[in-house]
C-alpha cells in the first residue's frame, strides 16, 4: 500500500497528478500550481509515477528539491503502469483511509497550466453547493479557445449521432449529442473530463474508487455515472479556468495533428462502459447502430469529396474490438 509522508493533519485539498513518461509537462504543472497552493492553505500534491520507466522520476525529484517544494508536493513511484483510473487510485485509496483525509480530491492531467483562481473557484463552489459531489473546470488551449470539457452519457442515440454525422439528424437528436456547445455559465452536466475534476471525499465513501478494469478513456465518464446513480450531481465551472495541451500525455486526442489510429485499449474501455452499464443486448445494439451509421457517413464523404479526418483503421479497428465479435 502506497502512503503519503504529506498527510499529517487535515488539508481541504489534495490534488492527484499521475505521470507516464510526461516529467517535463508534470513539472511545468506544478509551477502553474504554486499559487494556487499558496491560495489555498493545506493543499497538497500528490505525484504517482506510473513505472514511466525513464528518467521521469528523477527529474520531477531534482525540481521537486531545487524548488524546495518536499512541504507540499509528494512523488510516488508505483510499481507498474496500471493505466489512469489505477494511478489515480494509488493516491487516493491510502489517504481515504488516513485519519485525515481531505474534504476533496482534484484529479489533475499532467498535460494541463491551471490559470490563477481556478482551483479557488472549484473549492468555493463545492463548499457552497454540499449536494454537488463533482464538478470539472473548463478546459481551453493556450490562446484561450475553449475546448468541450462538459458532456453527455453516451447512449445509442448519441453513438447514431457521431457516427452518422447529418446535420438534421444532429438537431434531431440534440439533447442526446456527446458533446454539446460549450456553457459560458456554469450547469449541471452529465459528466466533465477528467484532465481537472474535483471529487468530493464523500463520493468516493458512497461508490468507491475509479473501476480500474479501464485502463485509459471512459472512466470518468464511469465513475461520473455510478456518482449520479448514488444521487450525487456534476457540474461544470468555466470560472475554473485550466489550459489543456490536449493529446500530449497519451497522443491520442491531439487536435493539433493528424490522427492516430486508436490503441486497443480505447476500444475496450468502450466496450467495457456499455456491456457494464447497459447491458451485452444494448452495447451490441449501439456497435451495429455506430458501425451501420458510419458506412453511411464514409459513402456521403466519398460522393461529397469531403476531408476524412478519422483515426486510420477506424473502422476494421471498431468491428475487430466490438461486443460482436469480443463478446464481453
Amino acid at each position: 500500500m502506497v502512503s503519503s509522508p504529506l498527510i499529517t493533519h487535515s488539508h481541504p485539498l489534495i490534488i492527484v497528478i499521475v505521470n507516464y513518461r510526461t516529467a517535463f509537462l508534470t513539472i511545468d504543472c506544478l509551477y502553474s500550481l504554486v499559487s494556487e497552493v499558496q491560495a489555498l492553505p493545506g493543499t497538497k500534491v500528490v505525484v504517482s509515477d506510473n513505472a514511466s520507466g525513464d528518467d521521469s522520476w528523477t527529474r520531477i525529484q531534482a525540481v521537486i528539491d531545487q524548488e524546495k517544494w518536499g512541504d507540499w508536493v509528494s512523488l510516488i513511484p508505483l510499481d507498474h503502469n496500471g493505466g489512469y483510473a489505477f494511478g489515480n487510485n494509488a493516491v487516493i485509496r491510502p489517504i481515504l483511509q488516513s485519519d485525515y483525509p481531505p474534504s476533496y480530491f482534484l484529479l489533475l492531467n499532467p498535460d494541463t497550466i491551471v490559470r490563477s483562481g481556478s482551483l479557488t473557484k472549484l473549492v468555493e463552489f463545492m463548499e457552497e453547493n454540499p449536494e454537488i459531489g463533482i464538478a470539472g473546470s473548463r478546459l481551453e488551449d493556450p490562446d484561450g479557445t475553449p475546448q468541450r470539457s462538459a458532456f453527455r452519457f453516451h447512449t445509442l442515440w448519441g453513438e447514431l449521432d457521431s457516427g452518422l454525422r447529418l446535420g438534421f439528424v444532429s438537431k434531431l437528436l440534440e439533447k442526446w449529442v456527446v458533446a454539446p456547445p460549450v456553457s459560458e455559465q456554469a450547469c449541471q452536466t452529465d459528466w466533465v473530463a477528467g484532465a481537472s475534476m474535483i471529487v468530493r471525499r464523500s463520493v468516493f465513501e458512497t461508490i468507491g474508487l475509479i473501476d480500474e478494469d479501464y485502463f485509459m478513456y471512459y472512466e470518468e465518464m464511469d465513475f461520473c455515472l455510478q456518482a449520479k446513480k448514488a444521487g450525487w450531481n456534476c457540474w461544470y465551472i468555466p470560472e475554473s479556468r485550466v489550459v489543456h495541451l490536449v493529446g500530449q500525455s497519451s497522443g491520442v486526442t491531439d487536435t493539433k495533428s493528424p490522427p492516430k489510429r486508436l490503441p486497443q485499449y480505447w476500444f475496450d474501455s468502450r466496450r467495457r462502459y456499455f456491456i457494464k452499464n447497459y447491458g451485452q443486448l444494448y452495447a451490441a445494439l449501439t456497435d451495429m447502430v455506430w458501425i451501420l451509421s458510419f458506412l453511411t457517413w464514409q459513402v456521403r464523404r466519398q460522393l461529397q469529396n469531403k476531408p476524412n479526418s478519422d483515426p486510420p483503421q477506424l473502422l476494421r479497428d471498431f468491428i475487430r474490438y466490438s461486443v460482436l465479435l469480443k463478446g464481453s
